[in-house]
């Protein structure tokens, strides 16, 4: 449906939004990208898997989470992330509905 310019965005904008951002930095795609590919990870696995520092990655993992994309549980000392498929899902709707 189209809107005039002058509308404000729409929930679904402001969704697509926020969740592009989390998936603007290739450090934060790079991280996603692994977590799918292997289903789940604990974090220094991640960190062992790139070339950025525990500290990047765990800010890098923190974004990715604060938007949906991924879901960490807490193992002992470890944090265990994996995709979160209702997240990503969503953000693959809200992209295709651009066309």
């Amino acid at each position: 449906m189209a809107r005039s310019r002058s509308s404000p965005p729409s929930e679904d904008d402001s969704e697509l939004a926020a969740l592009a951002w989390a998936v603007a930095h290739p450090a934060r795609v790079q991280l996603l990208r692994l977590l799918v590919e292997r289903g789940g990870c604990v974090c220094g696995e991640l960190v062992g898997a790139t070339e950025l520092a525990q500290s990047t990655v765990s800010q890098h993992l923190k974004v990715l989470k604060d938007a949906g994309l991924i879901q960490g549980e807490i193992d002992g000392p470890r944090v265990c992330y994996c995709v979160n498929p209702e997240g990503l899902k969503r953000l693959k709707e809200l992209v295709a509905d651009l066309c």
